[in-house]
């Protein structure tokens, strides 16, 4: 495993594999867990080499405070690495990424950055897209691997390489979960000792609401969940949407899984105090 914190270094190294090698590459925050290694297991089922990038990129970050509480875990995180096998570790610091213009660049989403997550957190998708395309032009992937439980992201990220006519594979990963269903994030070793005990009846409800749709209505399983959480003391529902898996749109009130021209998701947003968790399921 070797490890890099400069881009022209990482891609002397990239220039000395064979032409025949291909390159999967797994972009991360670092605080890294087995999600992360999922990503990784599934690069090397499919790539001959594999690049984890370790960068806590600070336009994606729509409070102050979220970027200054995010864990950094360098030593454990390599570790990590080494143990799941990983040929090459890109650690840049802000200014190797940037340079002196910390900011996002304006993309055109089609929409898909108007609902959920874009809505609710002003700027970040351009943020996650800016520094996406940053390390795509220095590492060059043949393959890029992304987790399901950012779908938006995901669909966002599929959307750029396909406007910007990049030669790689986006390859979505299933959601790793903890044995209790929590999905797993980073996030989770900042809950309480009472919500991480209730933050499992999130995926539980993604997981009736399953059910539900399979025969109600959009807004009859809408208003279940709404429900659910309003008997739930402790933890506040943000959102929950159900919509288009492609277009990331609303679904129609009226809809129902019967419509069988279009594949629907459940989407959802959980404050368990002061920790904000996603999640999603597909409804099909």
């Amino acid at each position: 495993m070797q490890v890099f914190r400069k881009i022209e270094s990482l891609q002397m190294a990239l220039h000395l594999l064979p032409k025949t090698a291909s390159v999967g590459f797994v972009p991360t925050m670092g605080a890294l867990h087995e999600g992360h290694i999922s990503l990784i297991k599934k690069s090397k089922e499919i790539a001959t080499r594999t690049i984890v990038s370790i960068f806590v990129n600070p336009t994606q970050f729509d409070k102050a405070e979220d970027l200054e509480n995010y864990p950094i875990t360098i030593q454990s995180d390599l570790r990590k690495l080494q143990e799941a096998g990983c040929d090459y570790i890109f650690i840049p610091d802000v200014k190797e990424m940037y340079g002196d213009d910390v900011a996002s660049v304006s993309y055109d989403f089609k929409e898909l950055d108007k609902v959920m997550e874009g809505a609710h957190r002003h700027g970040h998708f351009e943020g996650v897209a800016t520094i996406v395309l940053k390390l795509f032009e220095v590492v060059q992937p043949n393959y890029a691997f992304f987790g399901e439980k950012d779908f938006q992201q995901l669909q966002i990220i599929r959307h750029l390489v396909k406007d910007h006519d990049l030669s790689l594979e986006i390859i979505g990963v299933p959601i790793f979960r903890e044995d209790d269903g929590l999905a797993m994030s980073s996030r989770n070793a900042r809950l309480t000792v009472l919500h991480r005990k209730e933050a499992p009846f999130i995926f539980k409800t993604l997981q009736k609401a399953k059910r539900i749709f399979g025969t109600k209505s959009v807004k009859e399983t809408m208003d279940w969940v709404y429900d659910q959480f309003e008997r739930h003391p402790h933890l506040d529902l943000e959102y929950f949407s159900i919509a288009e898996e492609e277009s990331l749109q609303p679904a129609k009130p009226e809809a129902n899984k019967k419509d069988v021209k279009k594949k629907y998701r459940a989407f959802i947003a959980v404050y368990a105090g002061k920790i904000r968790l996603i999640d999603n399921i597909a409804l099909y």
